[in-house]
């Protein structure tokens, strides 16, 4: 998810030179927070559908209806069971994937769908030990990324947008429009700003809603729930962080398949990226760069 451009490796055969654009430590961390997050989305999910109500407010309503975003089955004018999503008052039929999935002679009431779950069976207990489990895997790996970068002193040199960045903003979006993509291992000001708000924003908002969920941690920092406006709301929170991080990797995913799919696995996985700026040959740089 963080690509660092590094030192330049070599300009061997090809069209471009062939540089070291990823540490080993940004690797590593990239493929960390995929898996860590496929499984919090999965069992998250689980979760929800254990209640698949969302509220704005301390507590949810009886006398009162303070959700969001419902996600229920009723019957339908020809009597026969639906589907039916609510969002924001205004309800949709949904059959079939949400409120009520699976095979039409055995339908499961459920919010997400068995093949959107983990497990993909009704169990809480599980999905609760699951998502536990690749929170602390997410904010883990997130402390040792900050570190090291405050360190190797990487966020202003790669993800602080400069001036120059903002003022170039206008034409990125063109580019990006037109399906232009710069090939030089730098970042440009779209990307600074959307893996900025990645791992400053979403990443430390989706870890403290859930926390703020958390009865041990209301007791230990009960400023939490005043924070987010009460339990419920920071529910419905790190439920809208989760559909922004789902945002960001399809995005992310169809960039890396307009930009050059072999060209951008390999250097997330190897950490060489062939630019596309054509240079005489030249030898390669054994160094190992900063992560």
């Amino acid at each position: 998810m963080t690509h660092a451009p590094e030192e330049i490796a070599s300009g061997a055969s090809g069209g471009g030179r062939l540089i070291y654009r990823h540490g080993l430590l940004t690797r590593l961390t990239h493929w960390t927070w995929a898996v860590a997050l496929f499984f919090l989305l999965l069992s998250g999910l689980q979760i929800f559908n254990a209640h698949p109500t969302l509220y704005i407010g301390k507590q949810s309503g009886f006398a009162f209806d303070n959700s969001v975003l419902r996600m229920d089955a009723i019957y339908g004018p020809d009597g026969q069971p639906q589907g039916r999503t609510t969002v924001f008052g205004h309800s949709f039929d949904t059959s079939g994937v949400f409120g009520m999935s699976g095979p039409a002679d055995s339908p499961a009431y459920r919010g997400f769908p068995a093949w959107a779950t983990v497990p993909s069976y009704q169990d809480l207990a599980t999905g609760r030990v699951v998502h536990f489990f690749f929170a602390w895997v997410l904010a883990f790996t997130l402390f040792v990324w900050m570190v090291s970068a405050i360190a190797a002193r990487r966020l202003r040199r790669d993800l602080l947008p400069t001036g120059q960045d903002l003022r170039h903003l206008p034409r990125d979006i063109a580019d990006h429009a037109r399906l232009r993509f710069r090939h030089d291992g730098r970042y440009n000001v779209l990307q600074k700003l959307s893996y900025g708000g990645v791992l400053f924003v979403l990443f430390p908002l989706v870890i403290l809603t859930g926390l703020a969920m958390s009865p041990t941690m209301n007791a230990a920092w009960p400023f939490l729930l005043d924070l987010f406006g009460g339990r419920q709301t920071a529910r419905t929170l790190h439920f809208a962080c989760m559909l922004a991080l789902v945002l960001f990797f399809v995005v992310h995913i169809v960039m890396v398949l307009l930009a050059g799919p072999v060209n951008e696995l390999r250097s997330i996985i190897t950490g060489r990226y062939r630019t596309r700026e054509t240079a005489p040959a030249a030898h390669v740089v054994s160094r190992e760069p900063r992560s």
